[in-house]
């Protein structure tokens, strides 16, 4: 799991569900698997047609604010004033130990 705690400044933060992978044209080398090829900001419709149309969640988050990003989800940030940020990531799966 994770979150994104704005420190100074905004962004606009855009949250996809991990249902939509597949019309987010994940690249298909291993270390950029969770990385999309589609340009949000100006969608090439003849190139990522399923991205075209897609249903999301969007906020502004400002300064202060927190925003938990649910497993798995998509996520898109972008800067709209100078800013600094902190991402916090944790899992609730416990290690077992001998004792």
């Amino acid at each position: 799991m994770s979150s994104v705690r704005q420190v100074v400044g905004k962004k606009y933060v855009r949250l996809y569900p991990s249902s939509l992978q597949d019309e987010l044209y994940p690249y298909s080398e291993t270390m950029l698997c969770n990385s999309s090829q589609v340009d949000l900001d100006n969608i090439d419709k003849n190139e990522f047609p399923k991205a075209a149309g897609l249903e999301f969640m969007d906020c502004i988050l400002e300064e202060g604010e927190m925003l938990y990003i649910p497993p798995k989800w998509w996520h898109y940030v972008r800067s709209l004033t100078m800013s600094f940020s902190v991402s916090f990531w944790w899992s609730n799966e416990t290690e077992s130990s001998d004792s």
